[in-house]
């Protein structure tokens, strides 16, 4: 009996232990975000001049910052990145700096002041043209998007033009081309990308992604193509007289392509056949070219550190999404998803106009919220809720007195959904929280926290009451249903719809005259992203003339700090997907309202800028110079045979000595091996003993490893039994702990670095030497006794539970006695 007692006692040990080190391994990845500048604005306003700037996500709670007027220094900031210089004027000049552990860091170049409280971005309109029966029509600034496409720093607009005969899917008509254009902020267009004839127009057509793909600081643009595209450069793709327009000017033949385009220059990079094809056009649900032609679009970090882009086709039927990984040169799918595919027929009509993305089952990986479904990063299915199609979705902490994520999202099919008009979600199981009964298609939907009287956000839908986010009906919502915008000084969400803003309960507190919103009814801006100043959004409209952009920002002080939005994973990846189709507003993988706690420190590093920072439990700021790699580098806890030994090959190990399994370690990328310069470097949290595993075909041994000891042991990986000899060396807590160059020779492998905690004396029961005692320690001893491993003469002292010299039944005994809740001594 006591035997079962104490394997029950076991798996459980082994399940929790199990379960915490997923979570530090999961806490170690970064993902690769955008080195951005500082984004220093600064506004006339009555009392002098209002100044704004970025705090980074790399940047920690106690960076302060030094602001500068006319190169003098004003003062030094800790709180909230804002500031009204009384003083100042419109010819002033302003600049900001980072101050870290009393070291000030470079300061911003300086920025002018703005006479009102929106930058003007002059635009180039296409010129109109005729379409094959005679329609005359015009072009207007649409859908915006943002990204840094020559790697200062500073974000540029990428701009699609809609002519004004754009067409929904349902309505039959030619239309004018399609143009797709980048602007820096200062007014420069870098190029025009004209999309062509067999590109039809509108806004279930064109959707744009805008993001770094391959991390080297620079995003790139990718979209759907076709024959006769011609790039910004003015090279055109593939047949420049084909024209696959059909009487009722759909597009129902010939090529289908997609295009990476360089964001730079706008050249094609990469044109390849588009999936998922059109194939029969009636096998999406109809045969006029409605359904085939339903497309969106996202950025997902599928592997939980580096952005994949996922191109997809239908929703209202048959729903395909396909993920591809860019490296600068080469297009790699990495999975499908089709709803027509076995086991997954319940996902057929759940899409929505609209989708989001998130990390939404605490994998470290991020799944595709596809309206009423979810793909699962892996390429399976995840769960799907069959509520059907919408028009509106919002995904984030909506309540933050819940685990997760929530979704709350209206329906279209409430005849085919059981009357549910629009419902509130669990993110990662699709468990409907509370839902809306209707009896006919509620059309939009919206949330965010309007009040601080209630906790989380709030939600609302067209025809139903405001909610709280536990469901409680809190009284009439209000009649604006299309965006909400972080503006004013609180951390409440105001009203975005049409061309103004206002206060929930409250006034106007921006309206942009001369200025025009876009696609129709849903009254959206051309943009809405933190793209300047501090965390709150700006609102990009276009001028009714077409001739400007304007850049909206506020002017409002705030009391909180918070990093840019941008740096936060779930909005990032928002503004990526906001243009697709019905737009809708980004939000954030926190909760952002009223009564939040400070968000957490995202886990990131900077693509092509600087090098990532991650903790372990031994290990703190393990800093990565080769930002090229970086991202395949991560601290794993608890070394075990089967591990991966690189973040990017599939070498395992298939040996390691008895006294590291168990160890915190760092699994670096193998390409850094070419890397010349040091690797690598952390801080040691207390006093450590450091191993370096080093390709026994090395030549020679880098210098910076002289002074490490030979342990004379070894470890051994599956690629064709490569070995590393292991070098040990102690340091003392918060000492310097530098890897350098593995030599820079493509004919080795990278080196292995292992961590333990360093002890003169040693741990009764610590078997395998981990510095702790656990189940796997009563394992290993179990082990020896059985005839299958040997022990260190220092394991040997640690399981000599009855100090006899001699290591027997009765020491298991003993060690069983212990972990069932014995006393653990430390013997000198």
């Amino acid at each position: 009996m006591l035997r079962k007692v104490f394997l029950g006692f076991l798996i459980s040990v082994m399940l929790l232990t199990c379960c915490s080190f997923q979570q530090a391994a999961l806490a170690a990845t970064a993902r690769q975000m955008e080195n951005l500048d500082r984004g220093v604005v600064a506004v006339k306003v009555s009392n002098g001049v209002f100044v704004s700037w970025r705090v980074l996500g790399t940047e920690t709670a106690d960076v302060t910052y030094n602001l500068y007027r006319d190169s003098v220094k004003l003062t030094n900031i800790s709180g909230a990145s804002n500031y009204i210089d009384k003083s100042g004027t419109a010819s002033s000049k302003y600049s900001v700096s980072a101050v870290v552990n009393s070291s000030e860091q470079q300061i911003s170049p300086s920025v002018s002041v703005w006479g009102s409280n929106y930058l003007q971005i002059p635009l180039q309109i296409p010129e109109g043209g005729t379409t094959p029966d005679g329609v005359a029509y015009t072009y207007s600034a649409n859908d915006c998007s943002v990204g840094d496409l020559d790697g200062d720093g500073q974000y540029e607009i990428i701009l699609k033009w809609d002519p004004s005969n754009a067409k929904d899917n349902s309505q039959s008509g030619y239309t004018g081309n399609v143009y797709i254009d980048a602007y820096k902020l200062n007014g420069k267009r870098l190029w025009r990308i004209d999309l062509g004839k067999n590109i039809r127009a509108g806004a279930h057509y064109t959707q744009f992604m805008v993001y770094d793909l391959n991390g080297d600081g620079k995003a790139e643009m990718a979209c759907k193509t076709s024959d006769g595209t011609k790039d910004g450069i003015g090279n055109v793709i593939g047949n420049a007289g084909a024209d696959y327009r059909n009487s009722s000017g759909y597009v129902l033949s010939g090529s289908e392509y997609l295009t990476i385009f360089d964001g730079n220059t706008g050249k094609a990079l990469y044109t390849g056949d588009y999936e998922p094809g059109r194939g029969t056009v009636s096998s999406w649900g109809d045969s006029y070219g409605n359904r085939v032609d339903r497309f969106l679009a996202c950025i997902a970090y599928l592997d939980g550190m580096h952005p994949s882009l996922v191109m997809c086709r239908g929703y209202y039927t048959r729903a395909v999404l396909v993920a591809y990984d860019w490296n600068g040169s080469t297009l790699t799918k990495r999975w499908t998803f089709d709803s027509n595919s076995s086991g997954n027929s319940g996902y057929a009509g759940q899409g929505n106009h609209n989708l989001s993305v998130a990390d939404v089952d605490d994998d470290g990986k991020d799944e595709i919220i596809y309206g009423s479904c979810t793909v699962d990063d892996s390429g399976k299915g995840l769960y799907t809720t069959g509520l059907r199609h919408g028009d509106s979705m919002h995904l984030g902490d909506l309540n933050p007195n819940r685990p997760g994520l929530e979704v709350w999202s209206c329906h279209e099919d409430v005849a085919g959904n059981g009357g549910v008009g629009a419902s509130f979600r669990d993110a990662k199981t699709g468990n409907v929280i509370f839902k809306f009964e209707a009896s006919d298609d509620v059309g939009r939907a919206c949330s965010a926290d309007l009040t601080a009287q209630y906790p989380g956000e709030e939600v609302w839908a067209a025809g139903s009451p405001l909610y709280s986010c536990t469901g409680q009906n809190i009284g009439s919502a209000p009649s604006q249903k299309n965006f909400a915008i972080w503006w004013d000084g609180d951390e409440l969400r105001e009203l975005l719809d049409g061309t103004s803003i206002t206060k929930y309960g409250g006034g106007t507190l921006l309206s942009a005259g001369g200025c025009s919103s876009n696609n129709g009814t849903k009254s959206t801006p051309c943009l809405q992203a933190d793209i300047l100043g501090d965390w709150r959004e700006e609102a990009v409209w276009r001028t009714s003339d077409n001739k400007y952009l304007n850049i909206y920002t506020t002017t409002d002080l705030t009391s909180r700090r918070i990093y840019t939005l941008m740096h936060d994973p779930v909005y990032r990846l928002g503004i990526a997907w906001q243009n697709v189709a019905y737009n809708q507003p980004p939000h954030t993988g926190f909760f952002l309202g009223s009564g939040m706690t400070a968000p957490p420190q995202p886990s990131i590093y900077l693509a092509g800028g600087n090098p990532i920072t991650v903790d372990g439990k031994l290990i703190k700021a393990l800093t990565v110079n080769d930002t090229e790699n970086s991202g395949d580098w991560s601290i794993q806890p608890n070394l075990q045979i089967g591990d991966l030994v690189y973040g990017d090959r599939t070498f395992k190990f298939t040996q390691i000595p008895q006294s590291l399994i168990g160890s915190e370690w760092i699994r670096t990328a193998c390409d850094s091996k070419m890397y010349t310069s040091d690797e690598a470097s952390f801080t040691a949290k207390s006093d450590i003993s450091v191993y370096v595993g080093l390709d026994t075909r090395a030549t020679s041994i880098p210098a910076w490893l002289n002074g490490w000891n030979a342990t004379g042991e070894i470890l051994v990986s599956d690629n064709n039994s490569v070995e590393y000899n292991i070098y040990k060396k102690d340091y003392a807590a918060n000492s310097l702990v530098t890897l350098g160059t593995n030599g820079a020779s493509a004919s080795i492998v990278n080196y292995v670095v292992i961590v333990k905690p360093q002890t003169t004396d040693f741990l009764l029961g610590d078997a395998n030497g981990d510095g702790e005692v656990n189940s796997l320690d009563y394992a290993t001893l179990k082990s020896y006794l059985l005839g299958k491993i040997s022990l260190s003469q220092e394991a040997m002292k640690a399981v000599d539970f009855n100090n006899d010299n001699t290591i027997d039944a009765i020491d298991l005994a003993l060690f069983r006695k212990n972990l069932l809740g014995g006393p653990i001594y430390t013997i000198n």
